[in-house]
């Protein structure tokens, strides 16, 4: 898939992700009113935020989607791993924010905590479910087109599910007669969230000093190398994480009395068909060095 392709399908993921918190906030704000939920209240109000964390997405990918220019030689890929810390770290507020109001109503008391209607009950059933099928939705997306910032909105979305999950527990467990259920359940939620936005973080922030790709796609480029005809040895190879994909510093050996012109064939080719056979690539740099048959 090109990077037009890539771009549209983000676009259309992120539009859907904006209707749909869109409608799920309002609804969980009316449910918490009318139905007397705090809980279900701030539910809502967590699913107004991930309107905000989609527009930041939206505002990532079409940056980063950008042609190379004199200022940006290399293009603008890492304006997504910005976007991906930026909900990496809304993620993590989202976290810490559940995990204290649910440690604040413990400290509080039970005997503050009102006991809500059935309605709360319906929304938060319906929102776990749409936001987990999102969830999917968009995960999908980000793996297709290899998006940090796209995937970063995905476990927003399921933050927005494993939320609804406290509050249906809390509600039951309230209407049941066990209040404190919903605090106890917010504390556990918020671990889960705060681990996936550190995740998406540290697999940012590497993306964001280079790091290289795992030893087992250099090991798969090494043995592909070594097929290619002319190339007497891989020497070097080094590589950098760049967006959604890497590039690629290359030494090899070829026989040391070919002629130039020879030499660069084999460094063409071998350029050429990396590129090919490994898609995610953005670019390979290849040396020759040469080697004498008595080396």
């Amino acid at each position: 898939m090109n990077r037009e392709d890539s771009k549209k399908l983000a676009m259309h993921i992120s539009n859907v992700s904006i209707l749909g918190n869109v409608f799920l906030s309002v609804f969980k704000m009316l449910a918490g009113v009318i139905a007397n939920s705090g809980a279900m209240l701030s539910d809502g109000v967590h699913s107004l935020s991930d309107v905000i964390s989609t527009i930041v997405v939206i505002v990532g990918i079409r940056i980063s989607s950008k042609k190379a220019d004199e200022s940006h030689p290399y293009g603008h890929d890492r304006f997504e791993s910005v976007a991906a810390i930026i909900l990496a770290n809304l993620l993590i507020l989202t976290g810490l924010g559940i995990g204290y109001k649910g440690v604040r109503t413990i400290m509080a008391g039970t005997g503050h905590i009102k006991v809500p209607g059935m309605l709360a009950l319906v929304a938060a059933a319906v929102s776990i479910v749409v936001k987990e099928l999102m969830f999917h939705y968009t995960k999908n997306g980000a793996r297709k087109i290899k998006s940090d910032a796209l995937m970063a909105d995905a476990w927003h979305h399921r933050s927005d599910a494993l939320s609804s999950i406290g509050s249906l527990i809390g509600i039951g467990g309230a209407m049941l007669g066990f209040p404190i259920m919903d605090p106890l359940a917010s504390i556990v939620i918020c671990l889960f969230i705060i681990k996936a936005g550190a995740e998406i973080y540290m697999e940012a922030v590497g993306k964001m000093v280079d790091s290289s790709v795992s030893q087992d796609v250099i090991d798969s480029m090494r043995e592909y190398i070594l097929k290619e005809k002319g190339v007497v040895s891989v020497d070097k190879i080094q590589t950098r994480l760049f967006g959604g994909g890497y590039y690629v510093d290359l030494e090899i050996a070829a026989d040391a009395h070919q002629t130039l012109h020879e030499a660069h064939e084999i460094a063409h080719t071998v350029h050429d068909d990396l590129e090919e056979a490994f898609p995610d690539i953005r670019h390979v740099m290849i040396h020759v060095n040469p080697v004498f048959a008595n080396d």
